[in-house]
């Protein structure tokens, strides 16, 4: 997409002395008629004194006089502003409308001059200070905070219970709201971007509470649940949001904000009513490509980090909303697949300070994929990224070509084989991109490229119901457009049809939406979910490419008088509930075939 911005400005060098020339040089009339006469008037005797000298075969008989008149009408043409407006042409006729077309097609260059050069050259946030919430467990919460002011430090860091105090008279112990010490920053260098990862340690499960800094910065968050234990918020229900894809500034108003994100707007809104846990951003948090990158080193990187943190939209959806974090290309390069080399380093290098930092624990040492488990859920949180085989190495029935790379792939085969805590019903798997080979446009980057690797997860998967008890679920993103999808295991196998993987592919958080239709069911593999148990509207798609913001919430209860769990997934699109899907864990009954299916149902 960078090279359609220097076009556009040899295109407008081009147009301005075309549009100049066609101005001065057009007509304003046009000829309705073009009529030549030839008329003899008389016989012209020739003197005999004349001596007149004829032409070669003139014959030397009466001269005739014969007068030409051209008579030519004229019209003059009409402004034609319809063909002026829509060519960018001049009107023969009216300078108002050559002076409005040529503004207008001004306009639009001014238009793509401030949406491309105005934040990366006005608003390169240096001077940014905020502070966030990242994973927060049943014990601990990370905290990132950026404080280029130096003179601020020491950055004094505390904490207090903020759940209401309960009276003596209700017979429950009062709660010590007091606040409470955790140390201080010392020390902000700009090797880190001048940011800092903060951890809260020794705090109660499932309860609120607010942090706050000497640099005058505060927040909320809620504590997970213990381990395998429902909530006891929000009507019993453990929430959490996903989504991908943030640019800021689209769609483009010429009157918003250069750091603005519309599709913010619509989250916040909806925050204090889902009372999520947190955020699972599935990457694309920046586009550093997108419309024109503005270089490769890691102060470019760093500044585009800034500038979402900067938008006067991010406190309304970080405030009371912690934020995990995957990677995705746009971090890096479009459809990235070229592992460490290249741009590789510069670009991870503010991920790591901005996001890894306040990530949950990795899944190895010194990897960037991560897990940890939540109440009734468990997660791994996939690099797609940095460990895959290049996407046009191999076909992607191969069996070595790899999208996780060996240790990655080992990781996650023993997170989905390791039985589940108990009281853990979900195990969640995010994938940055799709996990289903449905989407027909570009699919080589997705697991559509990786399809051999693809099946020996699905299986692991597969097995994982087979046990009984618990489900798995895939949330992705990337796409630009929703859509649900089901992994059936293969009939006749070992598998019951309970073990039926889903995936919820949701995105943008904030950009454009593909207009036209990319996603398509070819086999009995990878299923389009059908509306069951819960529909919001008539329509009730489960794909649904439409929409400039779009984020999904995953609502996990467990009703006390049943031994499965239930996961209702909600997507909302521009700020509406759009629809509405009901999943149930498989029972709790182990063995193969599909017996257990009439109890599933």
């Amino acid at each position: 997409m960078s090279h359609f911005v220097p076009a556009i400005y040899a295109l407008l060098a081009v147009y301005v002395p075309s549009f100049i020339y066609n101005f001065r040089t057009t007509s304003p009339y046009k000829i309705i008629s073009d009529e030549l006469d030839m008329i003899v008037k008389e016989t012209v005797d020739r003197d005999a004194s004349e001596e007149l000298e004829l032409l070669d075969g003139a014959d030397e008989g009466p001269i005739e006089e014969i007068d030409v008149e051209e008579t030519i009408v004229l019209e003059e043409k009409g402004p034609h502003i319809l063909r002026t407006l829509l060519t960018g042409l001049p009107s023969p006729t009216s300078i108002f409308w050559s002076l409005v077309t040529l503004g207008i097609n001004l306009a639009l260059v001014g238009m793509v001059t401030d949406y491309v050069y105005r934040a990366p050259l006005l608003h390169q946030a240096h001077d940014l200070s905020f502070a966030s919430v990242g994973y927060v467990s049943d014990s601990t919460a990370n905290v990132l905070v950026r404080e280029p002011k130096l003179s601020e430090l020491p950055i004094y860091v505390s904490y207090r219970n903020a759940d209401p105090p309960l009276s003596v008279e209700s017979g429950q112990r009062l709660i010590d709201t007091s606040w409470k010490s955790e140390g201080t920053v010392d020390h902000l260098t700009e090797d880190t971007d001048y940011t800092a990862a903060i951890r809260l340690k020794n705090l109660r499960p499932d309860t609120r509470y607010q942090y706050a800094l000497s640099n005058n910065h505060t927040g909320y968050f809620i504590t997970a649940p213990r381990i395998g234990v429902p909530s006891k918020r929000n009507g019993g229900k453990f929430t959490f949001l996903h989504t991908s894809c943030i640019k800021p500034r689209f769609p483009y108003n010429p009157r918003s904000h250069p750091l603005a994100i519309p599709g913010f707007e619509h989250l916040s809104k909806w925050i204090p009513k889902l009372k999520a846990s947190f955020m699972l951003f599935l990457g694309d948090f920046i586009y550093i490509d997108v419309p024109k990158r503005m270089g490769s080193d890691i102060e470019t990187y760093r500044r585009e980090y800034r500038q979402v943190y900067s938008s006067p939209d991010w406190p309304d959806v970080s405030a009371e909303l912690p934020w995990i974090h995957v990677l995705d290309d746009h971090e890096i390069a479009n459809d990235w697949d070229a592992n460490t080399t290249g741009v590789y380093e510069a670009a991870v290098d503010p991920w790591h300070h901005y996001q890894t930092s306040v990530n949950p624990p990795a899944a190895r040492p010194g990897a960037t994929y991560f897990t940890f488990t939540s109440g009734p859920a468990s997660f791994f949180l996939l690099d797609t990224r940095r460990y895959r085989d290049a996407t046009a190495s191999k076909p992607a029935t191969d069996p070595s070509k790899t999208m996780l790379g060996v240790d990655q792939l080992a990781s996650l085969l023993t997170f989905l084989s390791t039985p589940a805590s108990p009281g853990v019903r979900w195990k969640i798997v995010v994938s940055s991109i799709p996990f289903t080979k449905n989407w027909r446009f570009n699919a080589d980057d997705t697991w559509a490229g990786y399809l051999a690797e693809r099946a020996r997860i699905l299986e692991a998967m597969w097995d994982v119901g087979l046990r009984g008890g618990v489900g798995v679920v895939v949330l992705s993103g990337d796409r630009h457009e929703f859509a649900a999808t089901a992994f059936p295991p293969p009939a006749g196998g070992r598998w019951p049809l309970s073990a039926t993987v889903h995936e919820f592919s949701t995105s943008p958080a904030s950009m454009f939406w593909i207009p036209w239709r990319t996603y398509e069911q070819k086999d009995d593999e990878d299923v389009k979910i059908k509306d069951r148990e819960v529909v919001l509207t008539p329509e009730a798609y489960r794909y649904i490419p439409a929409g400039n913001s779009k984020f999904g919430a995953v609502e996990i209860s467990s009703p006390p008088q049943s031994d499965q769990s239930l996961l209702t997934y909600r997507l909302f699109i521009d700020g509406a509930e759009a629809w509405t899907y009901l999943v149930t864990s498989p029972p709790p009954l182990a063995g193969a075939g599909r017996n257990k299916d009439a109890i599933w149902g």
